[in-house]
């Protein structure tokens, strides 16, 4: 048990600092360090971080709006493509072996850090 405490504060720890440095990725460093920091099964580590980077993004968003402010309205064109994407990965995503989204992760992974250093 004191495994699973400690590997959730850094989980959570980490997918934080990344989110809020980089505007985004929480979730990329959060289920994989789930997997291996905590005893959650992993049929459920990747809803476990869509409901965990939630409040981290509002945190975040909160922060840099009291900080330096932000302009939603670039954002408004890429709603409707976020809701719908969300919605298609809460009906097809439990239809998906947990093995095969764990490649993808590590795939999409792989190739944003290929792009970024590239």
């Amino acid at each position: 048990m004191r495994k699973t405490k400690f590997g959730m504060v850094v989980a959570g720890t980490c997918a934080g600092l990344v989110a809020g440095l980089f505007g985004a990725g929480g979730g990329l460093v959060l289920v994989p360090l789930l997997t291996l920091l905590t005893d959650t099964e992993d049929a459920s580590v990747f809803s476990s971080s869509i409901s965990i980077i939630l409040p981290i993004c509002l945190i975040c968003i909160a922060v840099t709006a009291a900080t330096i402010g932000i302009s939603f309205r670039p954002a408004l064109p890429y709603l409707l493509g976020s809701v719908i994407g969300g919605l298609c990965a809460g009906i097809w995503g439990q239809k998906i072996p947990v093995c095969w989204l764990h490649r993808g992760l590590g795939l999409l992974i792989l190739w944003g850090g290929y792009r970024y250093l590239c």
